[in-house]
């Protein structure tokens, strides 16, 4: 059973993704892939991610225990879950009772009450203050540091699109632990795509047939990417908040597939602008193969592109339009793509519905 199914099974599908999210687990990757296949670490939090949704649909409060609380995990992973937990149980109203030896999560978790046993059988209970609104502790000492594309490929493989390529980088920065520290994020700003129908619709036209005008004032936040360890701890809009002043332009545009469940570009300060619809050329595209027989979802259409040529011209038509749109050199690309590969392009393609997003650095008001 994939992962996403055994969040609060029945229930909504949105209810369950957001939850997820909060838990660290905010790749539609991992939400398909199933429970068995999933690190030590992910399964603590799928686990953890699990009871918070039954519990947080019971009609009586039953406390919610947690034995060994992060134990097993490395110790700045196990404080972005305690981080993640305590909003979460802020959130839905909920009873959590937490058992660890371990003191570093007390600043994420923000018990409301603490009970220390000394061992001897004898106990303290303190009643501490919940600070709301409080950030992760371990952001406080975190740097940004600019970076460049060769950084990218230690988190590359973290990223849903890991085989996509960045098109034309102009920026990069990097999320680091501390100053020289081990990377937790990465923010990837590049040359944008020559036209996209909803920038010229919310730029009045401002960049049509202008490629130089284009070129001087937007970029495309073209990768974001968070440490699975510290995910859930609004790191991501941390990022790109700090850096989108950096990027250098009057402009920033963002195309993020999962817009619609998860807003850390409209937490960062961007404006969202509106959800694309699978284009007419794609969808006339599976119109044409399902009139031949083709299901894109059958375990047999790579090998339906490798053997019928009609097909593969279909299927290479619709990606190597997308590819000229983003990266470029759609036609020498789609010529070396294997027919597993163009059926996995294809696929995506025909599921992504991305959201617009666009910044735009304000004037100065001394200027």
């Amino acid at each position: 059973m994939a992962v996403v199914d055994r969040i609060a099974p029945g229930d909504c599908l949105e209810d369950a993704l957001s939850i997820l999210t909060r838990c660290g687990l905010g790749e539609p990757a991992l939400w398909i892939r199933p429970f068995r296949h999933l690190s030590e670490g992910e399964k603590f939090r799928a686990r953890l991610a699990r009871a918070i949704a039954l519990h947080a649909h019971l009609s009586s409060r039953v406390p919610l225990l947690c034995d060994e609380f992060g134990s097993l995990l490395h110790r700045r992973a196990a404080r972005a879950i305690a981080y993640g937990l305590r909003r979460l149980t802020t959130q839905y109203g909920l009873t959590v009772v937490v058992a660890s030896a371990h003191d570093d999560i007390l600043p994420d978790l923000q018990p409301d009450q603490l009970i220390r046993f000394d061992g001897r059988g004898r106990s303290r209970v303190e009643t501490l203050p919940v600070r709301p609104g409080r950030t992760f502790s371990l952001r406080r000492r975190m740097r940004i540091e600019a970076g460049g594309k060769r950084d990218y490929d230690s988190f590359a493989a973290m990223h849903y699109r890991a085989t996509d390529e960045l098109g034309f980088v102009d920026k990069v920065f990097v999320l680091r632990e501390r100053r020289g520290g081990d990377p937790l994020g990465i923010v990837v700003y590049a040359h944008p795509p020559l036209e996209l129908a909803m920038r010229n619709r919310c730029t009045d036209n401002r960049f049509r047939g202008n490629p130089a005008r284009l070129n001087r004032e937007m970029r495309i936040l073209r990768r974001l990417v968070i440490h699975p360890d510290v995910r859930g701890c609004g790191l991501g809009h941390f990022l790109v908040r700090k850096t989108l002043p950096l990027a250098g332009t009057r402009f920033v545009e963002c195309l993020a597939s999962m817009g619609a469940y998860n807003p850390v570009f409209e937490k960062a300060g961007m404006t969202r602008i509106g959800r694309y619809e699978t284009p007419a050329a794609t969808q006339e595209a599976l119109r044409r193969l399902r009139s031949m027989g083709i299901n894109p979802a059958g375990r047999d259409f790579p090998d339906r592109i490798a053997r019928r040529r009609r097909v593969r011209a279909i299927v290479a038509g619709v990606v190597r339009t997308w590819y000229e749109g983003t990266t470029g050199r759609g036609e020498r690309r789609v010529e070396k793509q294997s027919p597993q590969r163009l059926a996995q392009t294809f696929r995506a393609l025909l599921g992504s519905r991305p959201v617009y997003y666009l910044w735009e650095r304000r004037a100065n008001p001394k200027e």
